[in-house]
């Protein structure tokens, strides 16, 4: 790494605040990033960093203080200005076209015309650095959540930034992909690149990063140095107490099967679905069945069949307490016991334009009896909301808030506790920690492994590998459409279930060692 010791920071906030009616998002914010340091911003959902990054990127202006670049001050008054200046941005939640190619959504993104054949070249270059799949001609719509990700990272990185934002980059890796990935970002940090890394997973931060600054409700309220932390000690600090553990009943035993999948195949949508390949499954009365795999491997194609939502030629190949539910729609699966939630919540898990309690009536209305001669009970309704939000701890103004009012962390918390207050013999849930904090998260763990103490029957569809192996009891691996013969949690090989992982996409003659620091965080 370069001597930085008389350098200016490349970036420095002083003071920078920021309110919307109601609400401090930033107060007095001020931390700086040094020339090649990898620096982490932490912080529960609400905590301001997305406000923060936003203001950085010139997406909206600071209330009040200061933004220094190499020393200088500067107003950042629109992306293009932060590009310009030498910040690139990867978002969470992503700004992508979906009637449009991978190639031209990254076309539109660059700020200087470039012919499609160099611009594909590029592409190309940067996806084979960073271990990072995607194919330039295919429609975003057909994309996972990750794979769309990846166009945001694989964006930024064309731009050759000076500072480089990073928000959750690792969702749809691979142990071996993050390996890689962390290699890379060291190398741009020895080259004297700044990087400002968010993630909710702090075992990385404890392996990459030197710096940490710790906010909560708008201001920071510690720093540190995340390898001289353990990931508890920091989400402590985050959230400002103590972090409650993962609590299970000592002597847990499973009962009798309540969801049975076999032979279950499903050919892809369009040119570039994935194909389901013979599928098979069980999962008992207790039990969290974990089904891991890297993004675009069939993950979403799974939940829509498992849900009814793309109903199989067969009535076996799903059956839900012995009962063949393959042929059967999404709703009499629901009936029949069935709860579940998709990856991805703005759209499908839940409609952004809906109230809190629209929303639950979307899934819960004939479970718990909210229709009577088809005349939806609003007062049941909102009182199910209500609770849910009681329940699970929503930061959201009540019932009558609209779903895209939440954080996403918030909304997250809300879908879950909608499916999980429903008390459904079966539930299929996909990613249910996407881009959630520490806190959340395990609420969200804690509430799964409570459903299945009574009897429930759960499927975790999960890109983040340590949530699998800390809350499953059993998993398995999906790859191109095919499933892996499932395996104790207790007895897995983290290298082996990588590899797994990584199929066809990994380098069979020269596969990635993980070391130590990645094993061991998980």
């Amino acid at each position: 790494m370069r001597n930085t010791k008389n350098q200016a920071p490349r970036l420095e906030l002083k003071g920078i605040t920021k309110r919307f009616p109601g609400v401090l998002a930033n107060d007095h914010v001020s931390f700086s990033v040094m020339p090649g340091e990898i620096h982490a911003l932490l912080g529960e959902n609400g905590a301001g960093k997305s406000t923060l990054v936003k203001m950085i990127y010139g997406i909206m202006p600071p209330d009040e203080g200061e933004i220094y670049w190499n020393g200088q001050p500067v107003r950042i008054s629109h992306p293009k200005a932060a590009r310009k200046l030498g910040v690139g941005m990867v978002f969470q939640h992503f700004s992508l076209f979906e009637a449009m190619t991978v190639l031209e959504n990254i076309a539109l993104g660059m700020d200087a015309k470039i012919p499609a054949r160099d611009l594909e070249a590029r592409i190309q270059e940067v996806m084979q650095r960073y271990g990072l799949k995607l194919e330039p001609q295919r429609i975003v719509s057909t994309l996972s959540v990750g794979e769309r990700q990846r166009i945001e990272i694989v964006r930024a990185l064309l731009l050759d930034p000076e500072l480089l934002i990073m928000d959750e980059p690792t969702s749809v890796l691979t142990p071996q992909e993050v390996e890689q990935l962390f290699v890379v970002l060291r190398q741009l940090a020895s080259e004297g690149r700044s990087i400002l890394y968010i993630s909710h997973k702090l075992h990385e931060i404890k392996a990459l990063c030197s710096h940490a600054t710790i906010l909560r409700a708008g201001k920071i309220v510690d720093t540190c140095d995340p390898r001289q932390e353990t990931s508890h000690s920091m989400a402590e600090m985050m959230i400002g107490g103590d972090l409650k553990d993962v609590k299970r009943s000592a002597g847990r035993s499973f009962g009798e099967v309540r969801l049975s999948i076999d032979g279950l195949s499903v050919p892809g949508d369009g040119a570039f679905g994935i194909s389901l390949k013979d599928i098979g499954f069980s999962v008992r009365s207790g039990e969290i069945f974990g089904i891991a795999g890297v993004a675009g491997n069939g993950q979403n194609e799974l939940l829509l069949a498992l849900s009814g939502e793309v109903p199989s030629d067969i009535a076996a190949a799903v059956q839900v307490d012995g009962t063949p539910m393959g042929t059967h729609s999404a709703k009499h699966r629901r009936l029949a016991g069935m709860a579940t939630v998709p990856e991805e919540r703005h759209g499908h898990a839940a409609v952004p334009d809906f109230s809190l309690t629209d929303n639950a009536i979307l899934t819960a209305r004939d479970r718990l009896g909210m229709v009577s001669s088809g005349i939806v009970s609003s007062r049941a309704a909102r009182k199910y909301a209500h609770d849910v939000i009681t329940a699970f701890d929503v930061k959201a103004t009540g019932p009558s808030a609209m779903a895209d009012s939440l954080s996403g962390g918030n909304l997250q918390k809300y879908i879950m506790g909608r499916e999980i207050m429903q008390n459904p013999s079966v539930l299929i849930v996909s990613q249910p920690t996407w881009g959630v904090d520490a806190g959340a998260a395990a609420a969200i763990h804690q509430s799964l492994v409570d459903l299945a103490e009574t009897g429930s029957a759960i499927v975790v569809i999960s890109q983040d590998l340590d949530e699998l192996l800390s809350l499953c009891d059993t998993m398995a691996v999906i790859n191109e459409g095919r499933l892996s013969d499932p395996m104790k949690v207790s007895e897995a090989d983290i290298e082996q279930i990588g590899l797994l992982m990584g199929g066809v996409h990994g380098d069979a003659d020269a596969p990635v060692k993980i070391s130590e620091e990645v094993a061991h965080a998980y």
